[in-house]
C-alpha cells in the first residue's frame, strides 16, 4: 500500500503540464535520435544535457525529459536496423540479425510493429520491477565482484557462435579481432600507450560509435555501390503494422523471458543493454533450437533483443537511483547531471526527494504509453524510408554518418577511423566473416580485461579467484552448456548430409 501512495505521489508530479510535455517531446527526439546511425541513447542524452540548464529546468523536470530521450532512443535504435541493416546504436545491432531479412521478404512493417510492442513489454516489465523489486535486486547486484563480472563476459563470448549461425570459428576469429582492437589505447593499470602507434588520438581507445558506424553504416555504402545493378530496395512491400501486433502475441513467450533476462542484465552495474540484447537473443535461440529460423527472418530473433535491450534501460535504473552507481554509459550521464544539479543518488535520494524517484518512475509509464502510441501509426512514415532511390539514400546515410561521427570529437581522425572500419567490415563480408562479434569484442573486451586484472590484484596474482565464489563457478558451468550445446548442434548438422 505503501508504494501505490508513492506512486500516487509520483504521477501527480509526472501528470503535471510541464512534465508531461517534457516527456512527449523527450520521447519523439529519442525515436528520432535512436533511428539515425551513429546516434544513440549516449549521444541523444548527451545532447538535451545544454538545454536543461538553458531552459532552467529542475531536477525532476530535467531527469523526466532526459529518462523520455533515453527510452525513445531504445525504441529508435531499431528502426534504420529493419529497414537499412544500419543499427543505430550498439543494442539495436541483435535485431539486425532477422529484422533485415524480414524487411527483404517484404515484412518490414510487420517487423517494425513486432518491435514496438516487444519495447512497450519489456520496458514496462522493467518499470515494474523498478517499483516492486529494486531492493532485491539491488543486494544481488552489490554481490557481483570483479570475478563475477569476469564470469559474465566469459559467459557472453562462450555464446557468441550462436548469434551468427554460421561457421564457428570465423565467428571467434572475429571475436578475437574484436578482442584485439579492444585493447587499444591506455593500459588503465599501467598507464602504458599500447597499439596507438605515436597517434595520441588512440589513446583513449577506439571509440565504439566510430567502429560501429564504420562495419555497418560505411561497409552497407560499399556494398551498395558494387551492386548498383541489384538495387531492389525501392521495390520492397513493406506492409502494415498490424501484423505485428498479432504476431508480438505469439511471441509472447518469447518476450517475457527475454524481458526478465535484459532487466537482470540492467540492473548490473557495467552490464547494460547490449548485452542484456545479446544474451537475449542468443539464449533464444539455443532455447529453440531447429524449432527457430534464426537469421533468415525468424519474428522471434527481433521481438528477443527489443524487449532484453529496453528491459536493460529501465533496470540500469536502479543502480544509479539506488546506489549512485551507473549502469550503462547513459546512466552515467544522467548521474553527472543529478550530480551537477547537486542532487546525490543513493539510498538516501528515495527519503529525501521522494517527488524525483517516484515521479520518475510514473513518468517511465507514461512514457511508454507515449511511445507506442507514437510508433505503431508511424511505422508507414519509417516505411518510406525504402522506398527512396538508393543513389540518394546511401548518400545521406554517408552524410549522417559523417555529421554524428564528427560531433563525437570535432575530429577528422574519427572520420578516417571510421572509413577504415568501414573497409575492415567491407572486408570481413566478403570473406563470410560476421562483424557482429567484431563489435562485440570491442564493446565487452576493455571491461573483461579490467575486472580480470582487479580481481588479480585482489587476490596478489592467485588465478583462483575468477572460480571461488559459488556465482561465478555457476555462471561458468552454463558457459560451458551452452558452448557445448553449440558445438555439438553443429557437429551433428555437419554431419547429417553424409548420413542421409
Amino acid at each position: 500500500m505503501e508504494i501505490l501512495a508513492y506512486l500516487a505521489q509520483g504521477f501527480a508530479v509526472a501528470l503535471e503540464p510541464q512534465n508531461l510535455f517534457l516527456a512527449l517531446i523527450g520521447c519523439a527526439l529519442g525515436t528520432l535520435i535512436g533511428a539515425l546511425p551513429g546516434l544513440g541513447p549516449v549521444n541523444g542524452v548527451a545532447l538535451m544535457i545544454p538545454l536543461t540548464f538553458n531552459f532552467g529546468l529542475s531536477a525532476t523536470a530535467a531527469l523526466i525529459l532526459l529518462v523520455s530521450v533515453y527510452y525513445g532512443c531504445m525504441y529508435g535504435g531499431r528502426i534504420s536496423s529493419i529497414l537499412l541493416n544500419i543499427p543505430g546504436d550498439e543494442p539495436a545491432m541483435m535485431t539486425t540479425l532477422d529484422g533485415y531479412p524480414m524487411a527483404l521478404k517484404g515484412r518490414g512493417g510487420e517487423a517494425l510493429g513486432l518491435t514496438g510492442v516487444a519495447s512497450f513489454v519489456g520496458a514496462l516489465l522493467a518499470t515494474i520491477g523498478l517499483t516492486l523489486f529494486a531492493p532485491v535486486l539491488v543486494g544481488f547486484a552489490i554481490r557481483f565482484g570483479p570475478a563475477e563480472y569476469f564470469a559474465l563476459f566469459v559467459l557472453a563470448f562462450a555464446t557468441i557462435g550462436g548469434v551468427t549461425g554460421g561457421n564457428l570459428a570465423k565467428s571467434f576469429l572475429a571475436a578475437c579481432l574484436g578482442l584485439l582492437l579492444g585493447t587499444v589505447g591506455i593500459d588503465s593499470v599501467s598507464s602504458v600507450a599500447r597499439y596507438t602507434f605515436g597517434w595520441y588520438e588512440l589513446y583513449d581507445g577506439i571509440d565504439f560509435i566510430v567502429a560501429l558506424v564504420g562495419l555497418f553504416a560505411i561497409s552497407e555504402c560499399l556494398v551498395f555501390l558494387e551492386n548498383t545493378r541489384q538495387d531492389n530496395r525501392p521495390t520492397m512491400v513493406v506492409g502494415s503494422a498490424l501484423p505485428g501486433v498479432r504476431t508480438a502475441w505469439r511471441c509472447r513467450n518469447t518476450i517475457a523471458r527475454s524481458s526478465l533476462l535484459g532487466f537482470v542484465a540492467g540492473v548490473l552495474p557495467g552490464a547494460g543493454a547490449a548485452l542484456g540484447s545479446f544474451l537475449s537473443y542468443t539464449l533464444e535461440r539455443r532455447w529453440l533450437g531447429r524449432r527457430g529460423d534464426f537469421g533468415n527472418g525468424d519474428p522471434r530473433g527481433v521481438a528477443a533483443p527489443e524487449a532484453g535491450n529496453n528491459a536493460a534501460a529501465g533496470g540500469s535504473l536502479i543502480p544509479m537511483l539506488s546506489l549512485g552507481i551507473p549502469g550503462s554509459g547513459t546512466t552515467a550521464i544522467l548521474l553527472a547531471l543529478l550530480l551537477s544539479m547537486n542532487v546525490t543518488p543513493g539510498p538516501l535520494l528515495f527519503d529525501n526527494q521522494p517527488e524525483l524517484v517516484w515521479g520518475l518512475v510514473a513518468a517511465l509509464f507514461i512514457g511508454n504509453l507515449l511511445l507506442l502510441a507514437l510508433n505503431i501509426p508511424l511505422v508507414g512514415l519509417f516505411a518510406r524510408v525504402l522506398r527512396a532511390p538508393g543513389w540518394f539514400l546511401m548518400p545521406m546515410v554517408v552524410m549522417v554518418a559523417f555529421v554524428g561521427v564528427y560531433s563525437l570529437s570535432n575530429s577528422a581522425f574519427d572520420l578516417y577511423l571510421m572509413l577504415a572500419f568501414g573497409v575492415l567490415g567491407y572486408v570481413l563480408r566478403k570473406l563470410e566473416i560476421p562483424t557482429v562479434p567484431v563489435v562485440l569484442g570491442l564493446l565487452l573486451g576493455g571491461q573483461m580485461e579490467y575486472n580480470l586484472r582487479r580481481a588479480m590484484s585482489i587476490s596478489g596474482g592467485e588465478w583462483s579467484i575468477i572460480w571461488s565464489s559459488g556465482i561465478s563457478v555457476g555462471i561458468y558451468l552454463f558457459a560451458i552448456a551452452l558452448l557445448a550445446g553449440g558445438l555439438l548442434f553443429h557437429w551433428f548438422v555437419k554431419r547429417r548430409p553424409a548420413v542421409g
